[in-house]
């Protein structure tokens, strides 16, 4: 069953008129003779990020995490707007700063935006709007291309992150950087926690990834993972009019991380399911593909019947709840 943000997405898709264009990563227009997607996201200091993160890494991880949605449709970015809520000139123009220094690297030019006082004094709020072209030789990954027997695969690690926050919520912090982690961690720890910090932190969109799928023929389904693996493998599967059988044995954490799970008391396949945050693109191919990209593996196949499933390690197939995060949940 779909959470509040998803009934409230499908009621406004409805009431603006807007059929399929609302639903996806990022919507997708034709203007002359080219595509283009359009996105938005934010970042709101006390909910996404710490209320004293550094406003350059608050930049950072706003464009990387709204530059997500566009790999998800396979399209490279061109151009961003953003709305700056900050009541602090230094702070607002270290904010810019890093902001543009990193859009250089992703090859996308700030063109405009708007700023203002945030509602809450002293705390970040920003919201960044991208615009990105399909390439010429490719084509428009969406969520609703999934076909039955295709293989669901992920494009990096999950839940990681999760164990990031949980780092950030104990005090961890980026330093000019490099990883400030929390006190008390065993010496093992400390290079797997500042691993996960930093994915947390500072999550790289797979925006090459998305380029590749879209220049397969014919292009496939596409998601990223921002708000858990089950929640949005659940949304790209209505979005497609199917289901999945998610393979407990493809879903295990890495051995360091699982150890510090364990450290932190939490549980490996709930972090991996619903831990959220991973902006990792998570795609479909056909059964017979031969996918070979970086950090890529197949975790599951699309099945006909709708619904999520899990097939555990002992073969036996039981019902999965689409966990994670929603912004307008009870």
């Amino acid at each position: 069953m779909a959470g509040g943000e998803d009934r409230l997405i499908a009621w406004l898709a409805g009431f603006a008129g807007s059929g399929d264009r609302i639903g996806d990563d990022a919507v997708l227009l034709t203007l002359g003779e080219r595509q283009y997607a359009f996105s938005v996201d934010t970042q709101r200091a006390g909910v996404h990020i710490p209320i004293d993160l550094d406003p350059a890494a608050a930049a950072r991880r706003l464009l990387a995490v709204t530059l997500s949605d566009l790999a998800a449709t396979g399209a490279s970015p061109r151009w961003m707007l953003v709305a700056l809520g900050i009541d602090d000139e230094d702070a607002a123009r270290r904010f810019l700063a890093a902001l543009v220094r990193a859009g250089r690297r992703y090859e996308v030019e700030l063109i405009g935006g708007d700023t203002a006082r945030p509602t809450t004094p002293a705390r970040l709020d920003a919201s960044l709007t991208v615009v990105g072209e399909i390439p010429e030789e490719g084509s428009p990954l969406t969520r609703g291309a999934a076909r039955p027997d295709d293989r669901l695969w992920i494009g990096g690690p999950v839940g990681e992150s999760a164990l990031g926050l949980d780092l950030v919520r104990l005090g961890g912090r980026m330093a000019k950087r490099r990883a400030d982690l929390p006190e008390g961690l065993p010496d093992g720890l400390t290079r797997v926690a500042s691993r996960v910090l930093r994915r947390h932190l500072e999550p790289r969109p797979q925006l090459g990834l998305g380029l590749l799928l879209g220049r397969r023929s014919p292009a496939g389904a596409a998601i990223d993972v921002s708000d858990g693996l089950a929640a949005d493998a659940a949304r790209l599967c209505r979005r497609s009019g199917v289901g999945c059988e998610l393979e407990e044995r493809a879903l295990a954490l890495r051995a360091d991380a699982r150890r510090l799970a364990g450290h932190l008391g939490r549980e490996p396949l709930e972090l991996v399911l619903a831990g959220g945050e991973d902006y990792v693109l998570l795609f479909t191919l056909p059964p017979d593909v031969d996918f070979r990209h970086p950090g890529c593996r197949p975790i599951g196949r699309i099945t006909t019947r709708p619904g999520l499933r899990l097939r555990r390690t002992d073969g036996t197939i039981e019902p999965l709840p689409a966990a994670g995060w929603d912004h307008l949940s009870d």
